[in-house]
Parts: C-alpha cells; sequence; structure tokens
C-alpha cells in the first residue's frame, strides 16, 4: 500500500494481448510496490493496472461474502411413509397434478395436508418432484384398465 492506508490494490487488470485484439491479464493477484517507483514488483505493471478498493469496500465485501465452513448446515431433507406418498400420490391425481388457484381449493388441499401431518409447501414440492414419474404410472394404469374392460376374450 502506498502512503493513504485506506487505499489498497488487488490484482492486475491490464489486458496484455490488446494489441492483438484479445483478452488476457498476467495474473497477478495483488499489487507489491517496488522500492522506488509505483511499479509493482511481481508483475512490472503500474499501480493504475491494479484494481483500486477501499478498506470499507473490502470490509463490506468480507461481510456480504461470509466464507463457506465445513461445518455448514445440510438441507433437511423430507422422509415419507409408504402411506403418506401412496396418499399424496392419490390426491395429487385428483388434482391432476397441480396446485390449483381456486379459494375452495385451497381449504381442501390445506385439509389433506393437515390429514396427511405435512406443510401445503412440502406438498407442493413433492407433487412438482414426482408429478413425471407418478403422472406417467397413473395413466398407464388408466389406460390398462381401461382396455381391459374393452376387451372380452371369449373361448367358443
Amino acid at each position: 500500500m502506498e502512503g493513504d492506508n485506506s487505499i489498497m490494490y488487488r490484482e492486475c487488470l491490464r489486458n496484455h494481448a490488446a494489441s492483438l485484439g484479445s483478452y488476457a491479464t498476467d495474473g497477478c493477484g495483488e499489487f507489491i510496490p517496488d522500492d522506488s517507483t509505483f511499479n509493482c514488483a511481481a508483475c512490472s505493471c503500474h499501480r493504475n493496472f491494479h484494481r483500486k478498493v477501499s478498506e470499507e469496500e473490502e470490509e463490506e465485501v468480507r461481510v456480504r461474502v461470509k466464507p463457506e465452513t465445513s461445518s455448514s448446515k445440510k438441507r433437511y431433507r423430507t422422509k415419507f411413509t409408504e402411506e403418506q406418498k401412496e396418499e399424496m400420490m392419490g390426491f395429487a391425481d385428483k388434482l391432476g397434478w397441480r396446485m390449483v388457484q381456486r379459494r375452495s381449493d385451497h381449504d381442501e388441499i390445506d385439509n389433506f395436508c393437515r390429514g396427511v401431518g405435512i406443510s401445503r409447501k412440502v406438498f407442493k414440492v413433492w407433487m412438482h418432484n414426482h408429478k413425471n414419474t407418478y403422472q406417467s404410472h397413473s395413466a398407464a394404469n388408466a389406460n390398462a384398465n381401461a382396455s381391459s374392460l374393452t376387451h372380452h376374450h371369449y373361448n367358443s
């Protein structure tokens, strides 16, 4: 840091390939002052090529971006019983695998969720995650049932 302690110079932003019509930096991560000039001891570029940051800006960045720690919490994953899955699949089929917008259906969905022991949001996420899998199975089962009712085999 030169002179004023509240200003720091970070990575070098000089485009070394500008004459070629391209963009390439040298990878210098922080300005290291040369004793006699305003050039960087690491990359030999002038100090003005390095990103200028005040200590206040640097502190704001540190506060906004908290580093990940190995002890960070894992996302909670809801586990369902087989009975819950069957009930949710049946109710989702009844709804057409969509969370409807009518107020009368809101009460029905809330009552169902309360009865199964899950929140409305959990049911909505479950339905979204499983609609392609179960919807195709229930449609295939419905088609199989319909075809078995229309095809009669007679032994003559």
